[in-house]
């Protein structure tokens, strides 16, 4: 929390001192994941928080102080997530990688994401278990978030994705 974040600091410059802090203003306040709840990079931080009527400017500060921790606790280790699949334990696991990047290397238990029908994944239940990953785990976070931002409340983005995967669970999955 040695971050100072200010709210006349633009959101360019909060994003550019927490990186994280997107993710955790959309987990939070559903602020910043699209175009209807979007903000500018010019924009301070005190407009934002005025355009979308949060009052507490200072917990909006803590929330993205707090931001790295927050996107800490929505990563599980690939190691975790092979023990769930051995263990046969029920949940989604999800590659959240377009189809040509699929292409290139893939976890055989991991299901595609369907683009062509992403309201799916909206109507499971909340409690759901589900486990999104992409190359590195950056993209699935950004997943993960949006998901724990609509209520999902046991998701997870696989840290170190695919690449990890290949390097601690699987040498044969090829690393690009």
């Amino acid at each position: 929390m040695s971050t100072t974040i200010t709210p006349e600091m633009t959101m360019e410059q909060v994003l550019s001192a927490v990186p994280a802090a997107q993710r955790a203003l959309f987990q939070r306040y559903h602020v910043g994941g699209c175009s209807s709840c979007g903000f500018q990079p010019t924009d301070t931080l005190a407009q934002v928080c005025k355009d979308h009527n949060l009052l507490d400017v200072a917990e909006v500060i803590r929330t993205i102080q707090l931001a790295g921790d927050t996107d800490a606790s929505a990563q599980v280790d690939v190691k975790q997530v092979k023990a769930w699949l051995d263990a046969g334990e029920p949940f989604e696991f999800i590659d959240v990688r377009p189809p040509e990047e699929a292409a290139i290397a893939r976890i055989q238990a991991a299901q595609p994401l369907d683009f062509d029908d992403p309201g799916r994944y909206m109507s499971l239940p909340k409690d759901t278990r589900i486990v999104f990953h992409c190359r590195s785990g950056v993209r699935s976070l950004d997943v993960a978030a949006y998901f724990i931002g609509h209520g999902f409340q046991n998701v997870f983005s696989m840290r170190g994705g695919i690449l990890a995967w290949s390097q601690e669970i699987d040498p044969s999955i090829r690393q690009y």
